[in-house]
């Protein structure tokens, strides 16, 4: 059977409504011209027109004689509709990183990943410019050294010195983020089939990487002080991994710190069955320095660590690192050079030259201090909602948290929903994303607006009465 092909302006009419929806257009915005659509596709004013009145049947737009066509506001069940097939697709892990990639200044985003704006924005970027450009305005038109900028590197030694971790620039490659870090180890070191253990609950776009490597990923329960180190031994006893990918500072996303006594036994885990610990520390900045880190314990001889200064300074900026064996960072490094070339160079610079200011120091223990006194009145609120809380430390962006009587935090999500309140259900976070989970992550900072408050206060409310 011959299919009927859409005329011109229902073909215009679909091209139009899908920027809408997508955003191009917003309420309110006025619709191009008939002349200048007309100019644009080579269409005639008649199949304008026609592609207009679809719009305005289908309830998007509306005709305001002699001004043109206006976008009209979304429909409410409309958008109602759009954000539970948002929530429903809460076992993909692609939906809370299409989450963390919007804008939208009307919605509180409570499982935010980043701390609030307003935090991060004495960092003044906007100052630096000048700067990197006369750090050596020649290079910045080539590519960089296959390690990323030398001097910033000199720089991460120093700070990984206050960790207390010794390395030298050799044993560190520059990368784009974090997240480019982890994805060079699993290039490197996972192939198809490969098990591999994490943190469960976890940093779920870690298990996105993983997934499409092939790997079999193996979830590692994740306690308040720590991995599960009975469960740990059983899993390297019968899976034999090479690797453990975890976080033992400011964990994502449950905000727990790794004790001592877990992070020496860890180690002797690795040591007993040759496991190697891949160490995220993306929030290193924000806890002190003394905390125990397995990379600190083990001087990098079983441990890989991965940093960044994407929720510190700006996620724009790009710019994580790698610290490792200098054999293993000179293969990362050529790795890295067949995927990208080299790293952002002028955002290196950029980090560089911000570390070497004496406002670094006073705007990372400000930066600390303001985590301290959100957590408090965070943990307080919790307290007072009777919110449950995994991990109750002094300084954290994240609470691992569990509202009474709420099985599935799914459902949570969904009644906040209207009230424009977006929370981080917790089976995003898990590696069986499909099993129920009452916890959900929430963002210190965000919590505290008094929105989130009444939203719960009134989803409470409800849960009591039925």
């Amino acid at each position: 059977m011959h299919t009927k092909s859409p005329t011109l302006a229902a073909t215009l009419a679909n091209t139009l409504e899908r920027q809408i929806v997508e955003g191009a257009y917003r309420a309110g915005d006025k619709l191009p011209s008939l002349r200048e659509l007309a100019l644009l596709h080579g269409y005639s004013k008649n199949t304008i027109v026609a592609a207009f009145e679809l719009l305005v049947s289908r309830g998007l737009v509306e005709p305001r004689r002699g001004a043109g066509y206006f976008v009209l506001d979304r429909p409410v069940k409309a958008q109602a509709d759009e954000d539970a097939g948002s929530l429903r697709r809460a076992m993909d892990i692609v939906w809370l990183m299409r989450e963390q990639l919007k804008s939208r200044p009307d919605v509180l985003a409570v499982g935010d990943g980043f701390p609030p704006v307003e935090w991060l924005s004495e960092a003044r970027l906007d100052k630096y410019h000048h700067k990197v450009v006369r750090t050596g305005l020649g290079a910045l038109f080539r590519y960089g050294n296959r390690f990323g900028y030398g001097p910033l590197r000199d720089h991460l030694v120093r700070k990984l010195g206050d960790f207390g971790i010794g390395a030298d620039p050799r044993q560190i490659v520059l990368t784009h983020g974090a997240n480019d870090a982890l994805d060079l180890v699993i290039r490197y070191f996972v192939p198809a089939g490969a098990v591999v253990l994490v943190d469960d609950p976890g940093y779920y776009p870690l298990f996105g990487k993983l997934k499409l490597a092939g790997a079999t990923i193996v979830g590692v329960p994740r306690l308040a002080d720590g991995p599960d180190v009975e469960v740990l031994e059983q899993l390297l006893v019968q899976k034999r991994p090479r690797l453990f990918f975890t976080q033992s500072v400011a964990h994502n996303p449950t905000g727990s710190d790794l004790s001592a006594a877990k992070a020496y036994r860890v180690l002797q885990l690795a040591q007993r069955f040759n496991l190697l610990l891949v160490e995220n520390d993306a929030l290193a900045d924000f806890k002190p320095t003394t905390l125990p880190r397995l990379s600190a314990l083990d001087q990098l001889e079983r441990t890989i660590y991965i940093g960044s200064f994407s929720k510190s300074f700006s996620a724009a900026l790009r710019v994580g690192f790698i610290a490792c064996g200098a054999d293993l960072a000179s293969d990362l490094a050529d790795l890295k050079a067949l995927i990208h070339v080299s790293s952002s160079e002028y955002c290196e610079r950029t980090v560089d030259v911000i570390l070497s200011e004496g406002h670094y120091q006073r705007y990372v223990t400000k930066l600390r201090s303001r985590l301290t006194e959100a957590t408090a009145k965070a943990l307080a609120l919790f307290e007072r909602l009777d919110i449950g809380v995994l991990a109750k430390t002094e300084q954290s962006l994240y609470l691992w948290g569990a509202l009474p009587n709420v099985n599935d935090s799914l459902v949570l999500a969904e009644q906040l929903l209207p009230q424009k309140v977006v929370i981080a259900p917790g089976r995003i976070f898990r590696v069986n994303s499909e099993a129920k989970s009452p916890w959900s992550r929430f963002n210190v900072g965000a919590v505290l607006d008094p929105k989130f408050e009444a939203a719960v206060r009134g989803v409470l409310g409800r849960i009591e009465k039925t």
